[in-house]
């Protein structure tokens, strides 16, 4: 049987044919839809954890108890992980395990480009890397039968785009795999010394063994054209792109890019004139070449940073001497109008930030659907790094600010995914060392979903549904940490929720305010639509400068001047358009 699927969906059937029992992730882009597929198959426990610390933790439970885990994130995810993963590597693992990482070349959804190969390497990790949607099925079932076999977690790294492309698969059966259960160790499982010394040793040991198991692996395969002084060690994605230049050079696909044989690699050095690595991001491969003596270029020839197409390996080969004329011409630039991602119709983000856009203060702001902010429409955050940074963030500017003698105001915001995710340990920080001199303001837009990769749950999404079984107050949380300054409110009450902040920011000391309308896009929000009275429109643009997708300028009938609109189809009937109308001609309809 065979079915048209994702790369994500592809490394959820192989994880479930593989007899996998555990599944963790924090949803992030590319990896999403790994564990929403998971979701939709028996026999398997899967869960969106609060962040990817907690779901790798998850997952290393099962593998304690002999059971196939999988963990799955994307790549800055792994960065939030690096604590657990860097020591549980040490240890030999009980039940299959695999950690998928999905990076994203050029940043298509991602606020930096890391080549997390290198970090599988850093924890003494087997790393496959997938290039069509059937790889991905197959080497999730590899990745944990070698996992067992030597004893060791792998890693899966794939690329956004074999994450969304989709590809025919061969459908296989179930196979029920045991939980072999936990038997207690403590040299094998209480990482402290001495027990870590030997650890050591037993990484080194068990990535050689799996060195010398890659030597003639099926998942490594060599493309061999007679008369050919040319071997490009390629994997992945790339694979496919450069077979499509049908070239007269030998190919050397790795399945699994670490460890890479050293014996294997000597004997084609041999046999080769001349061998050209081509990869996307980071020298990963050429790197570990050159580490064994094998004489290899890459990188002079492809960029570092962003997707290689075919044009693109094309015009590297040709660089290198290795074809004389090129088929493909650089990618035309068609000339397209601008169309920045913008908030939805009735996002419930909007009025706060056209409030301090209006209020001029300086904004740190974070991760998530707000994040979009930061973009021309609105120009309200003035910085972004990563999940929950805002908040430390801020806490360090102000203290400099005061330091200084600079008592302006300084605004933090975070959504309701993010607090839980990594942002309490922020808050719990405030309450150190706090200064009479202080002004922080901390807005917590709590909308109920983790909006940006999908609308998934968080700790507080009971609140607005019966579905979710979390339903934590972050306002009752605050207050057990210490912070008491707190005030919840409705954003859509324009007035009061403008009044409430900019008092907030006149303030001394730490204010935190939870703004409380849920997801307009998850939940299905609309309430009757509004429209423009041309007559009572002055054409001043207040209401379009809310950036409201239904909002534009257009001519009437009978009028001269453009005077504003409403697309009674978009509109949801979130009011604030009509709110902050200066003249009364933005009106609800019945």
């Amino acid at each position: 049987m065979k079915a048209v699927l994702t790369g994500n969906q592809a490394i959820a059937r192989g994880f479930y044919e593989a007899g996998g029992l555990v599944a963790a992730s924090y949803p992030g882009s590319p990896t999403v839809e790994i564990m929403e597929t998971l979701k939709g198959y028996d026999g398997i426990y899967a869960e969106f954890s609060p962040n990817e610390k907690v779901a790798l933790e998850v997952a290393i439970g099962g593998s304690l108890y002999g059971s196939r885990a999988m963990v799955s994130m994307k790549h800055v995810g792994v960065n939030i992980a690096m604590d657990p993963l860097m020591t549980f590597t040490q240890s030999p693992i009980n039940g299959g395990f695999v950690l998928v990482s999905g990076d994203d070349p050029g940043m298509a959804s991602s606020q930096n480009e890391q080549d997390n190969r290198i970090i599988g390497r850093f924890a003494n990790m087997g790393i496959f890397y997938p290039g069509s949607s059937q790889e991905a099925k197959d080497f999730i079932k590899i990745a944990l039968e070698l996992s067992e076999r030597f004893k060791t977690p792998m890693m899966m790294d794939i690329t956004s785009r074999v994450c969304h492309s989709r590809g025919v698969v061969e459908l296989g059966e179930r196979e029920e795999i045991k939980a072999k259960g936990f038997t207690r160790d403590q040299e094998k499982y209480t990482m402290l010394p001495p027990n870590t010394f030997k650890a050591q040793y037993f990484m080194k040991e068990r990535i050689k063994e799996l060195e010398e198991y890659a030597y003639d692996a099926s998942f490594n395969i060599l493309e061999e054209v007679e008369g050919a002084d040319t071997l490009i060690v390629t994997s992945g994605l790339m694979y496919y792109n450069l077979k499509e230049l049908n070239l007269p050079v030998s190919i050397y696909k790795l399945g699994m890019v670490y460890p890479i044989s050293t014996r294997r690699m000597k004997e084609l050095s041999q046999k080769y004139k001349n061998i050209i690595v081509l990869e996307e991001m980071m020298p990963f491969i050429e790197n570990e070449l050159k580490l064994k003596g094998i004489d290899c270029k890459g990188k002079e020839y492809f960029s570092f940073t962003g997707e290689l197409f075919t044009e693109d390996i094309e015009e590297g080969l040709y660089k290198a001497g290795v074809i004389q004329e090129r088929k493909y011409k650089g990618r035309d630039t068609v000339k397209t109008v601008a169309r920045p991602p913008m908030f939805c119709s009735g996002c419930p983000h909007r009025p706060v930030f056209d409030i301090l856009k209006k209020l001029n203060v300086t904004v740190i702001g974070d991760i998530g659907c707000y994040s979009m902010s930061v973009l021309p429409a609105w120009k309200a955050s003035h910085v972004m790094y990563s999940m929950g940074a805002t908040v430390g963030i801020t806490k360090g500017m102000n203290k400099a600010m005061r330091k200084s003698g600079d008592k302006k105001p300084i605004v933090s915001i975070i959504g309701d995914g993010t607090f839980f995710h990594s942002g309490l340990p922020g808050f719990i920080d405030l309450i150190h060392q706090v200064d009479e001199e202080d002004n922080m303001t901390f807005i917590i837009l709590n909308n109920s979903t983790t909006a940006m990769t999908g609308g998934q749950h968080n700790a507080a999404s009971g609140r607005f549904n019966n579905k979710d079984d979390m339903q934590v107050d972050i306002k009752s949380l605050l207050n057990a940490m210490g912070i008491e300054n707190i005030q919840e409110v409705d954003q859509f009450e324009y007035k009061k929720a403008r009044d409430i902040i900019r008092q907030a920011t006149r303030e001394k000391g730490i204010s935190v305010i939870i703004t409380t309308r849920p997801c307009a896009l998850k939940y299905k929000i609309k309430e009757p639509h509004f429209y423009v009275d041309p007559e009572i429109c002055i054409s001043c643009r207040t209401c379009v400068k809310v950036n409201c997708p239904p909002i534009r300028m257009k001519k009437y009938e009978g009028i001269d001047e453009l005077k504003s609109s409403i697309d009674p189809e978009e509109c949801v009937g979130c009011s604030v358009c009509s709110q902050v109308c200066p003249v009364g001609a933005i009106k609800r309809s019945q």
